[in-house]
């Protein structure tokens, strides 16, 4: 866990570029040797941070959901407002995210995390979206929980 934070911070400061391994350990107060025994490599240690990035930010939206009552809309409403709302958005997240975005091109496992952390969080959305009262053909729920993601990413 120690690894990690140091990561997102580093990145978070000075970009992807700015978590090497010596400044990771220097942040985690550990040796470079110990990083190697928790992750084969920077790029698995990278792949973590970013892992838990975009998890928690998603967990964040589920816990929302365990205070609300067991309106529908109320359940949505709560999940969207939590993902619009600190700690998934506020400065220092946004920046973290955005020192991610642009390695994503270039690292396949990279954008594979993205593409599950993506996946999870819509699928919670197409879940809430379905429990609305309301007809709707099933097939749609997917489309209808990708155009809820694309306008929350456009808040962002």
């Amino acid at each position: 866990a120690d690894l990690i934070a140091a990561t997102q911070r580093l990145v978070a400061e000075g970009g992807p570029e700015a978590a090497t391994v010596r400044a990771i350990a220097e942040r985690a107060g550990v040796t470079a040797g110990l990083i190697r025994h928790y992750f084969q490599s920077k790029d698995e240690l990278t792949r973590a941070a970013y892992r838990a990035l975009m998890d928690g930010m998603t967990s964040k939206g589920a816990e929302a959901l365990e205070g609300v009552g067991a309106s529908p809309e109320e359940r949505l409403a709560a999940f969207v407002a939590a993902s619009l709302c600190p700690p998934v958005l506020d400065g220092g997240a946004v920046v973290l995210w955005a020192g991610y975005m642009h390695k994503l091109r270039g690292d396949a496992e990279l954008l594979a995390v993205h593409e599950g952390a993506y996946t999870a969080y819509r699928d919670i959305l197409e879940r809430l979206i379905a429990a609305l009262p309301r007809d709707t053909a099933s097939d749609r729920l997917r489309g209808e929980a990708i155009a809820c993601n694309a306008v929350i990413d456009g808040l962002w």
